[in-house]
C-alpha cells in the first residue's frame, strides 16, 4: 500500500511546468491564437470552466445562500451618465509611461515595482543570499536582463524596501520623480521613459445605429447593483441590512497586461453590495466570526516603509479600530474562510489596507485579500465601505430618492424657528427676486433665523445676496415663528461594504497553490484541487474494454450522477498508471478501478489522488463514501476507518 504521508515540496515550484501542464490539458490558452492573440484575452477550456463554474457554484452557497442575499444580473453595456455621475469617467484610471525611442507603454507603478524588485534580487544574489538562477532561466531572461547581480548600498536597499512597501500610494507625478531620481528606463528597451500620464481603463462604445449615445463596458457590476436599489428594498419590505450579489462580466482596458490571468483585459467578477444603517454598521453574525485569526497589513505600517504583517482575531482587529467597523471586519472574516474553503493556503494569504492616495475615490476604508504567487503579492478581493458615496450622487444626478424610510419606534419631537411669509406681499415687493429671497432665508441655521427675529421685533431686518444686494424686511412681509415638530418616520441613505471578488485571479493563485510534483518523478504533476472544486471528482478507469465490463460502469457512473458527483470514463487502452496519472494533472481527488473480479463480486477500489492510497468496497459503500468526501461531509481519514486497505489483489472465480 502506498504511504499515507505524501512529500509535496520535494521539488521546488515550477512555473514553467505548471503553466506547460494548463496549456497542454487546456485548462485556459490566449483567445484568438491562431491570429496571433491579443493581450490580456484568454478563452478557458473544460477543465478550467468547469473549475470556475464549481468555484462560482461554491461562491454563491457561501455567499448567496447562507447570508440569504438577493442575487442580479445586470447589462454590461453602460450609458456614459452613469459613469459620469458615478466618477469613473474622470477618475478610473492608471498611470502610464511612455519609452521615449519606441513608444511602448507601461504602466508606471508596475515599471518602478518590477526595476526595484529586481536590483534587490541582484543585490541578494550578489551577496550569495539567493541561488544563482538556472541556465535555463539565465536563457529566458536575456532578453530583458533585468536581475543583474549588483551588490548595492546598505541605505539603497533600505530605501527601495521602503518604497516598495507603499508604492501603491504614490500619485502619478511622484512616480515620475521615482523613475528620474533611480533612473528607471524601461528594462526591455533601457530606454528613457516619459512622464506619467493618467490613462481611463474604461473601454467606450456607443449605444443605436447613430452613435449619439455614448457608453462604456462597465468596469464592475457595481452600478447596476446601486440603480436597482429602490426596487431591492422593496423587495426586501424597506428593511436594512440586507445584500445585494452579482457574478458577471466586466472589462478594463489594462495598460499593459503581461500576467496571464493576474491581469486581462476581460474577467468575471462576484460582487456583494451589504446596504447597512450608517449609525449601525454592527452585523448580526458578527460573534460567529470575532474568533477567526487571520494576517493584516494595515495602512500605517505601509505609510512607515514596512511590509511587517501581524496576526490577530477579526474581533481584536474591529474593537482596536483596525478594521473600521463589524460589518466590514465580518466580511473579511468569510472572504479569509471562502478562500481557505476552496484551497487557497492560508499561510499565503493576507489583507492589506489601503492607503490614503490608493484608496478608491468612493471608498472610506478598504482591505485587499492578498494571494502571493511567483510574481508576488497580489490583489484578488476587494473589501470596501463605499459609505453613502454611489446612492448620494445617483439621487442628486435622477432626482430619485434612493433612500431608506424607517417608522420610529418613539417618535422624536423637536422644535425650531420656521420662516412665516406673506407671499402676496413678498411679491409685490421684490417681483423676480422673491423667491431667491425666500430661498436663502428658509436655508439660513437657526442661529441667522433668531437675529432675524430679534431685529423683526424691532422694525426692519437686512437680508444680503451673495452677489452684494441687499433687501430690507418688516414684520408685514417676514415673521419667525417657533414650531413644534413630531417626526415619526426617519430617512436615510444607506452606507455600503462592498466584497468584490476576481475570479480568474483566484483561480489561478488556487492553480498554482495546488501544484506540485511527485517525489519519485519531476516530470509527474499533481494538482491538489480540493474536491469541492476540482473540475472532476471521480474517474472511472475500467481495466478491459471487453462488453461484459460495461453495465458495471454504466450503473456506477449513473449512481454518481444520482449522488450530484461528476465522473468521467477512462477507457482507453492506455495503463491504468497513465490514466491516473494525466488525471492527477486535471485535479480529479477520486479513482475507481473497475477490474475483472467487480465484475463477479461487484466490489471496485477507490483511489485518493495525493496519496495514491486504494480502498475497497462493494459498489453501494464505495458510492456512499466518495458522495461523503465530494460533499465535504468525511475526509480521507474517516473513509480509511470505513473501507479496508486494498492489497493490489481481488481473487476471481
Amino acid at each position: 500500500m502506498a504511504a499515507t504521508v505524501v512529500n509535496k515540496t520535494a521539488h521546488p515550484f515550477d512555473k514553467t511546468r505548471l503553466e506547460a501542464l494548463l496549456n497542454r490539458r487546456f485548462f485556459y490558452a490566449p483567445a484568438f491564437e491562431i491570429y496571433g492573440g491579443v493581450a490580456g484575452l484568454y478563452d478557458y477550456g473544460p477543465p478550467g470552466s468547469s473549475l470556475q463554474a464549481n468555484i462560482i457554484a461554491e461562491w454563491r452557497k457561501h455567499f448567496i445562500i447562507e447570508e440569504g442575499m438577493l442575487e442580479l444580473d445586470t447589462t454590461i453595456m453602460t450609458p456614459a451618465p452613469v459613469f459620469e455621475t458615478s466618477g469613473h469617467v474622470a477618475r478610473f484610471a492608471d498611470w502610464m509611461v511612455k519609452d521615449t525611442q519606441t513608444g511602448d507603454v507601461l504602466r508606471a507603478d508596475h515599471l518602478v515595482g518590477g526595476v526595484l524588485e529586481a536590483r534587490l534580487a541582484g543585490d541578494k544574489e550578489a551577496r550569495g543570499l539567493a541561488a544563482a538562477p538556472s541556465s535555463d532561466d539565465k536563457k529566458k531572461k536575456k532578453k530583458n536582463a533585468k536581475a543583474a547581480a549588483v551588490k548595492l548600498d546598505d541605505d539603497v536597499v533600505k530605501q527601495y524596501e521602503a518604497i516598495l512597501a507603499q508604492l501603491d500610494n504614490y500619485s502619478g507625478p511622484e512616480l515620475g520623480e521615482l523613475c528620474r531620481k533611480h533612473k528607471i528606463r524601461n528594462p526591455d528597451t533601457d530606454n528613457e521613459v516619459g512622464e506619467p500620464q493618467q490613462f481611463n481603463l474604461m473601454f467606450t462604445s456607443s449605444i443605436g445605429p447613430t452613435g449619439q449615445h455614448p457608453g462604456y463596458l462597465r468596469p464592475e457590476t457595481a452600478q447596476g447593483h446601486f440603480l436597482n436599489f429602490s426596487r431591492l428594498l422593496d423587495f426586501n419590505n424597506g428593511r436594512v441590512p440586507f445584500a445585494s450579489a452579482q457574478i458577471g462580466r466586466s472589462f478594463r482596458n489594462e495598460i499593459s497586461p503581461r500576467a496571464g490571468l493576474l491581469r486581462v483585459r476581460e474577467f468575471t467578477m462576484a460582487e456583494i453590495e451589504h446596504y447597512v444603517d450608517p449609525e449601525d454598521k454592527s452585523h448580526a453574525r458578527f460573534a460567529d466570526v470575532s474568533s477567526q485569526v487571520i494576517t493584516l497589513l494595515d495602512r500605517k505600517v505601509q505609510e512607515s516603509g514596512s511590509n511587517q504583517t501581524v496576526q490577530m482575531t477579526i474581533g481584536e482587529a474591529v474593537s482596536s479600530g483596525i478594521i473600521a467597523n463589524e460589518t466590514l471586519g465580518y466580511f473579511v472574516a468569510r472572504i479569509y474562510q471562502f478562500l481557505v474553503k476552496i484551497g487557497i493556503n492560508p499561510e499565503r494569504l493576507r489583507f492589506r489596507q489601503h492607503m490614503g492616495n490608493e484608496m478608491a475615490h468612493y471608498a472610506t476604508d478598504c482591505w485587499d485579500a492578498e494571494i502571493h504567487n511567483s510574481t508576488g503579492w497580489t490583489e484578488c478581493v476587494g473589501c470596501a465601505d463605499r459609505a453613502a458615496y454611489d446612492l448620494t450622487v445617483h439621487s442628486n444626478k435622477t432626482g430619485q430618492p434612493l433612500v431608506v424610510r424607517q417608522a420610529l419606534k418613539e417618535p422624536i419631537v423637536t422644535e425650531k424657528e420656521v420662516a412665516e411669509w406673506n407671499k402676496k406681499a413678498l411679491g409685490k415687493t421684490f417681483k423676480a427676486d422673491a423667491g431667491v429671497l425666500q430661498k436663502i432665508v428658509e436655508e439660513m441655521p437657526e442661529s441667522e433665523l433668531l437675529r432675524l427675529k430679534s431685529e423683526l421685533n424691532n422694525g426692519t431686518t437686512t437680508v444680503t445676496f451673495p452677489d452684494g444686494k441687499e433687501f430690507q424686511l418688516t414684520s408685514e412681509l417676514l415673521t419667525i415663528e417657533r414650531r413644534t415638530f413630531k417626526q415619526s418616520i426617519r430617512e436615510f441613505t444607506p452606507n455600503v461594504i462592498e466584497p468584490s471578488f476576481g475570479l480568474g485571479r483566484i483561480l489561478y493563485t488556487l492553480l498554482e497553490h495546488s501544484f506540485w510534483a511527485r517525489e519519485q518523478d519531476v516530470e509527474r504533476g499533481v494538482l491538489s484541487l480540493p474536491p469541492v472544486v476540482a473540475p472532476t471528482k471521480v474517474l472511472i478507469v475500467p481495466l478491459s474494454a471487453r462488453d461484459e465490463f460495461a453495465p458495471l460502469v454504466q450503473e456506477i457512473s449513473l449512481k454518481l450522477r444520482k449522488a450530484g458527483v461528476f465522473s468521467r470514463v477512462d477507457d482507453s487502452n492506455t495503463s491504468i498508471g497513465k490514466r491516473y496519472a494525466r488525471n492527477d494533472e486535471l485535479g480529479t481527488p477520486f479513482g475507481i478501478t473497475v477490474d475483472f473480479a467487480s465484475v463477479q463480486k461487484r466490489t471496485i477500489t477507490l483511489r485518493e489522488r495525493d496519496t495514491t492510497d486504494q480502498r475497497i468496497g462493494s459498489v453501494d459503500q464505495v458510492i456512499e463514501v466518495v458522495s461523503g468526501l465530494v460533499q465535504g461531509d468525511i475526509e480521507w481519514t474517516q473513509a480509511c476507518a470505513w473501507l479496508p486497505a486494498y492489497d493490489g489483489v481481488q481473487a476471481i472465480d
